[in-house]
């Protein structure tokens, strides 16, 4: 019985605000990384633009999109709780961030591709 009050939306869409949050402060140091590669020389940068046109890549930088928007319209979802009166919306506003998670990942993807 402990376990059915985890189950519901506000919770997966906190887990979804700090999964999310979690995986892009592990892109950070990545990313990093490649900044200098590119800094160091024209080579090196050479060698970055190369990678990036790696289909694997270009995956991967959708999946950053999307934890992008994914951490913002949960944080979106936060910021309504702490300052919005409530309401028994809170469903919808989760639909909402989801749905535009979904739109950005979704565009994103067709101008990748």
């Amino acid at each position: 019985m402990i376990f059915r009050s985890r189950n519901h939306l506000g919770v997966w869409a906190a887990t979804a605000h700090r999964a999310s949050g979690v995986l892009l402060a592990v892109f950070l140091p990545i990313h990093f990384l490649v900044l200098g590669l590119a800094i160091e020389s024209a080579a090196a940068l050479d060698g970055v633009l190369a990678l990036a046109e790696n289909p694997l890549v270009k995956l991967a930088e959708w999946g950053l999109v999307v934890l992008l928007t994914v951490h913002l319209a949960c944080g979106a979802r936060v910021m309504a709780l702490e300052f919005l009166p409530w309401r028994d919306s809170r469903k919808g506003l989760i639909g909402l961030g989801a749905l535009a998670s979904l739109a950005v990942g979704v565009v994103f993807l067709f101008q990748v591709l």
